[in-house]
């Protein structure tokens, strides 16, 4: 599948430190193993729905991390996948009367164009569950021979008690984990299953709905199996790991990423990725954001309103990432004004200095992406500007927070 237009990343004179970053399930900070090629997997949309800012805030953290890396020199090779087979596009796709292709496509459409808009990076490979189908199969193959698998009415599943480490190192107690099973799409209650937390590798055909042959009797994928398809079959070889970085938001940490990286590390024998990193959750208001509520903010709504790209941006980067945080009226006015701020001293001829202003915020980016800070640095430089100060080059400041931050003005 083809993804979005390349965007050209200005060069940045700076030192770069390692870039460290939070690691959900080792809790602790983790220096990205730069020595050779960087493997990032960031799972990307169901195409159901318009990309909304919780997308979009999880879409530019990872497209920081890719800047980051580039600016620095390293060699990244970027993964992100569309699940484009799953229950929930088969329903909108039935409520709305509207073929299930058509709506998946549509839907990708319109989030390449909300990426292109926003200035994300555009991943190395942008892959479909549904062509990622051989892959599929020969992983499942491999833990057939390996006797990790069992049949129930002709569903096929993976023994997670088999897979080593699965249930002794499991992120939430049994009970908390599930509860979020349960509620995240898995079957914890189906009679029949040696473990309730066994997760679906192959789902037998349903009448009425898409399916494919295999060797398995026809029918469709498994959720976590096809992220750990894809990536086995996209990332580069590392010597420790798949992965270097696997990541999206916070509501994949369980099950999705867990049982992807049990997955992984049961196919291969080494860790699924060195460091996992999810991105908090965003909400409207001061109540969570979700489609059950009603109150998704969609990017390309904001655009049709006349909201500049920028503006979303820096309204979604201000807050550290890994944190929960809401999107309003009142931000997206302050973040507007922030921009406006910048604009103006970037047009200004004399402005304070940049050599020191690009280093620092360099060294906040290194430091698991302290984008609060790099907005103090940027509004403090501002003011400085606005206080007559000089022997800097705008040019060279803008350049900077293109290729750092996205951000073009």
């Amino acid at each position: 599948m083809h993804s979005w237009p390349d965007i050209y990343v200005p060069p940045v004179s700076a030192d770069f430190p390692n870039l460290s970053l939070f690691s959900t399930y080792q809790k602790t900070l983790k220096y990205v193993d730069s020595s050779e090629t960087i493997n990032i997997y960031v799972c990307g949309i169901t195409p159901y729905d318009a990309t909304h800012c919780g997308h979009a805030a999880t879409y530019i953290s990872f497209d920081l991390i890719h800047r980051y890396l580039k600016c620095s020199g390293k060699t990244v090779n970027f993964i992100e996948n569309i699940t484009d087979i799953d229950d929930p596009l088969l329903e909108r796709a039935s409520r709305d009367s509207i073929d299930w292709q058509e709506l998946a496509m549509s839907q990708i459409d319109l989030f390449r164009s909300d990426m292109t808009a926003l200035h994300v990076l555009p991943p190395s490979y942008y892959i479909g569950a549904i062509e990622s189908m051989a892959e599929v199969f020969k992983q499942i193959k491999i833990f057939n021979s390996k006797g990790l698998t069992y049949e129930l009415n002709g569903d096929l599943y993976l023994s997670i008690a088999e897979c080593e480490g699965a249930i002794v190192n499991l992120p939430h107690d049994l009970t908390e984990s599930l509860r979020i099973f349960k509620e995240r799409g898995g079957d914890p209650d189906r009679v029949g299953k040696k473990h309730p937390l066994d997760t679906l590798l192959w789902l037998k055909a349903r009448a009425g709905e898409p399916s494919w042959d295999s060797p398995f009797g026809a029918g469709r994928p498994g959720w976590h199996i096809e992220c750990a398809a894809i990536a086995l079959k996209y990332a580069t070889e590392n010597r420790d790991s798949v992965l270097t970085i696997q990541g999206g938001g916070s509501d994949l940490i369980f099950p999705h990423h867990y049982m992807s990286a049990v997955q992984g590390k049961s196919l291969t024998g080494r860790e699924f990725a060195q460091i996992y990193s999810h991105t908090g959750m965003i909400g409207l208001d001061g109540e969570k954001m979700s489609k059950s509520k009603g109150n998704l903010v969609f990017v390309s709504k904001l655009l049709a309103d006349g909201v500049d790209p920028v503006t979303i941006r820096v309204g979604l980067m201000r807050e550290h990432y890994r944190t929960d945080r809401m999107w309003s009226g009142a931000g997206l006015a302050s973040a507007e004004e922030d921009v406006a701020r910048i604009r103006k001293a970037l047009s200004r001829e004399v402005v304070a200095p940049s050599v020191p202003l690009i280093e620092k915020i360099v060294v906040a980016l290194s430091k698991d992406l302290d984008t609060p800070e790099v907005f103090k640095l940027i509004n403090q430089w501002c003011s400085d500007t606005e206080n007559g100060g000089e022997g800097g080059s705008a040019g060279e400041v803008a350049r900077a927070l293109d290729a750092l931050l996205g951000l073009t003005f």
